[in-house]
Order: structure tokens, then sequence, then C-alpha cells
């Protein structure tokens, strides 16, 4: 599934949390982080869960408008 890593990027430095940070909350791990956030690659549903939990935000707030 497509998400917005700019998205992500913007939501996780809204915290002030690297990208370590975010992995430590979410238990994705930081390179996958990464990768999403450079948008080369796609995320399962689950990741796009956990990830939006962390961050205390919806799912579809992660995902691509449109």
């Amino acid at each position: 599934m497509e998400i917005d890593g700019a998205k992500l990027r913007r939501l996780r430095q809204r915290k002030l949390w690297l990208i370590g940070d975010l992995a430590d909350k979410s238990g994705v791990h930081r390179n996958q982080i990464s990768t999403y956030e450079l948008g080369k690659a796609g995320a399962h549903p689950d990741t796009i869960h956990k990830l939006a939990d962390a961050l205390g935000v919806e799912p579809s707030e992660l995902l691509p408008d449109g």
C-alpha cells in the first residue's frame, strides 16, 4: 500500500522525533521508516497502523491524497 513519505516525515518531525524514536515507539525498523519517508517503498496495512498509532493519528493521514 502506498504511504506518503512527506506526511510521515512531517508528522514525525512535529513530535521532534528522530527516525529511531519512531522506530522504538512503533516497532517498525528504522531503515524501513527511512525507506518510506524517501518514497522508495510501499507499506503493509499493518505497518501503516503501527506508525499511525505511534504518531497518534489515523492511518488515513499517512496515505497520499486523492
